[in-house]
């Protein structure tokens, strides 16, 4: 994180952070509309190319030269994902209100208008665009109810309240988010133990012009994993009633075993398949819950030995100079 010495007055009063991924053909459009929408205002666009396969990076190198003065261009040295790219654009974001936004031009400018007026006017830390209607496919809509089932039970947020990618945050909220350093980010994740002063407004979801969601299946399971582990100790909890109910069924099945021996039917001999079935069962039981505690150890490993967030190949700042890691 660089240290902002720029005074107040000159700062900008809107940033702009887009996450990147193989988005060339539609991140220019993107920041042309917010460059147009927002003319009146002091804004940064920061535009960070998460390890994309096609000419992203050229494209957003293009950009930061037609807008020397809004444009922050970053380019890291491979593919982190989503969060880990959002949380490496706010480091840089010096505005004294901060947008998230897709890079797909699904997620309209002109709500982020809106979404910074109710921002202001509630008081709140963060604002989500709440979709009116998904334009989204069905596995990517399927996979962020599953994830926002999953947040109302690891988080504790309420069950009305949609987290969405396309937000705006207020420079305090921005502050507390990047001073997290673990390896496996989740910005919401982030707000939620920042916060709970939350809003949402609907707002519009545009149809994807470039083809089916980059978001694969994949990075669903990773960004429910990130949410799942990192931000929660309720699966150990889950675990140890799992173990309890376990133990108490089994306790009961041998009660049931016992009366059946002593009083229904003495002379039925029980054979070895229901042990056998019961000892899977079990043995099932313990590896699950050693495969989860060795999840939540493996992280605190990769933690302490210094996994990195991100890592910075160089940025592209809006006064046109070029530098590598800040």
């Amino acid at each position: 994180m660089t240290s902002d010495t720029t005074p107040p007055a000159l700062r900008p009063e809107l940033s702009f952070v887009i996450p990147v991924y193989n988005g060339s053909r539609t991140i220019p459009a993107v920041v042309d509309r917010i460059c147009t929408t927002f003319a009146a205002m002091r804004i940064e666009v920061v535009l960070v190319n998460d390890g994309s396969d096609d000419d992203s990076e050229t494209v957003c190198a293009r950009l930061a030269e037609k807008f020397p003065r809004i444009v922050t261009f970053i380019q890291l040295s491979r593919n982190f994902g989503e969060h880990n790219a959002v949380l490496s654009g706010l480091s840089q974001a010096g505005g004294e209100y901060v947008a998230v936004l897709d890079d797909d031009g699904q997620n309209p400018p002109e709500e982020i208008a809106r979404m910074l007026e109710a921002l202001k006017q509630t008081g709140s830390d963060v604002v989500y665009g709440h979709y009116v209607t998904k334009q989204h496919s069905r596995m990517r809509n399927a996979g962020s109810r599953f994830n926002n089932r999953i947040a109302t039970l690891m988080l504790g947020k309420p069950k009305d309240l949609y987290l969405s990618s396309f937000k705006v945050m207020d420079r305090f909220l921005v502050d507390e988010i990047i001073k997290y350093k673990g390896p496996f980010p989740y910005i919401d994740g982030l707000i939620y133990r920042a916060t709970r002063k939350i809003e949402q407004i609907p707002v519009e979801h545009l149809p994807n012009v470039d083809g089916p969601s980059r978001y694969t299946f994949r990075k669903l399971v990773r960004l429910w994993m990130n949410m799942f582990l990192n931000f929660s100790i309720t699966p150990l909890r889950l675990s140890i009633y799992a173990g309890l109910t376990t133990s108490l069924l089994s306790i009961f099945a041998l009660l049931l075993i016992l009366i059946d021996k002593l009083w229904i039917a003495p002379n039925v001999t029980h054979g070895i398949p229901t042990v056998l079935a019961t000892i899977v069962c079990l043995s099932g039981l313990e590896l699950m819950i050693l495969g989860l505690i060795g999840e939540y150890l493996g992280r605190l490993y990769l933690d302490q030995t210094g996994t990195p967030q991100y890592i910075v190949r160089y940025v592209r700042r809006s006064d046109s100079k070029t530098s590598p890691v800040d």
